[in-house]
């Protein structure tokens, strides 16, 4: 072996002794640097309260619509001339009073032709009684008296048009001597002359949440309020409970007859109900536990359980300044509801209370 081969063997076993003696030195570091980079298991510190029931007084509140108790639209049965309308809008009328006239053209010829076949009704009632005709012909004649009878009392109604109650005149849709077209032409979709309405009493249609369904009953009192009598209410009281639930809305109508002294209120008027339910037991929690999830209109809470966080959505009931009442079936006395450090949380994670 030549020098030169020496140098390059010799300088060979050189490279191969430092490269083992780094690897050596390197080793125990890169354990500890795995050991470092070892993923490490998410806990995030909470406060939590145990739930236990307390009593409330629940009261629902709802918007109401106030509505006349009673409504007519006034319209003869048939197209016609109107004569004659005895009224004005905002008039206030008395049971009976005479408010609109028809033509009576039609009247006076039913009239002429009841007379006729009443003098023949008589006269084949006659002869009958002696034989002389068939109870074929008096049937027929007395069938044709008793048609024009109906007539005639079908376009009297129809000619003179009396107030069915005592009320007042909300709306006229006709001057006198105008064609009565029989299209609709009201709001309500109906055809009329006049609009009566009775206001002295009211009715107030209002929709309650399903849930409160088994605390609503007939003859229960509500309290009406009203943005321009601020600071009065007046009185309710349950005449009908509707026996459906909207699907859409899971609610159901209740409506309210409401005595109007003085008719300070009016149908259409925007009013409040508040109606006063019995003691009750409920989950009253501080409201910063509840959480809104971002994008909807679910609210959500978190319960403790063993050490891991759990998400239940609830339903929000009544409210008592901070504090506010939450509903669901997965809650219960006993729970260990999360109050703090719960922005934080997802659900599953494991958690640490530091009460």
């Amino acid at each position: 072996m030549t020098m030169e081969l020496k140098k390059i063997f010799k300088g060979l076993i050189a490279m191969l002794m430092v490269f083992a003696a780094f690897n050596g030195c390197s080793s125990p570091a890169g354990d500890a640097q795995g050991e470092v980079s070892a993923p490490e298991t998410r806990t995030e510190a909470v406060r939590v309260i145990e739930l236990d029931y307390s009593e409330i007084a629940r009261s629902v509140t709802n918007t109401a619509n106030l509505r006349a108790f009673r409504e007519v639209h006034l319209a003869p049965a048939q197209p016609g001339r109107i004569d004659r309308i005895h009224a004005e809008a905002g008039d206030r009328v008395s049971e009976g009073a005479l408010l609109v006239e028809m033509d009576r053209t039609q009247l006076q010829q039913a009239l002429v032709q009841l007379q006729n076949l009443e003098k023949e009704y008589r006269r084949v009632d006659t002869l009958r009684q002696v034989g002389s005709i068939t109870g074929q012909q008096y049937d027929q004649v007395k069938t044709q008296y008793e048609v024009a009878k109906t007539n005639v009392e079908f376009l009297s109604d129809n000619t003179r048009l009396t107030s069915p109650f005592r009320g007042s005149i909300s709306a006229k849709y006709y001057e006198s001597g105008e064609m009565f077209s029989g299209a609709p032409n009201t709001p309500a979709g109906k055809a009329a002359i006049l609009t009566l309405v009775q206001t002295s009493r009211l009715r107030a249609m209002i929709n309650i949440s399903e849930r409160y369904l088994p605390y609503i009953t007939e003859g229960m009192v509500a309290v009406i309020t009203t943005d321009i009598w601020p600071g009065e209410s007046f009185e309710g009281r349950i005449t009908a409970v509707y026996p459906t639930i909207d699907p859409a809305t899971r609610t159901f109508t209740v409506e309210l007859a409401v005595p109007n002294q003085g008719e300070r209120l009016r149908p259409g008027m925007f009013a409040r109900s508040t109606l006063e339910l019995e003691q009750v037991e409920a989950f009253v929690v501080p409201s910063l536990a509840v959480l809104k999830l971002q994008g909807t209109n679910e609210r959500l809470v978190f319960i403790e359980d063993n050490g891991i966080a759990r998400r239940v959505v609830v339903e929000l009931g009544e409210r008592f300044d901070d504090m506010v009442e939450i509903l669901s079936p997965e809650i219960s006395a006993g729970d260990n509801l999360i109050i703090a450090g719960q922005a934080r949380l997802v659900d599953g994670v494991a958690v640490t209370v530091q009460n």
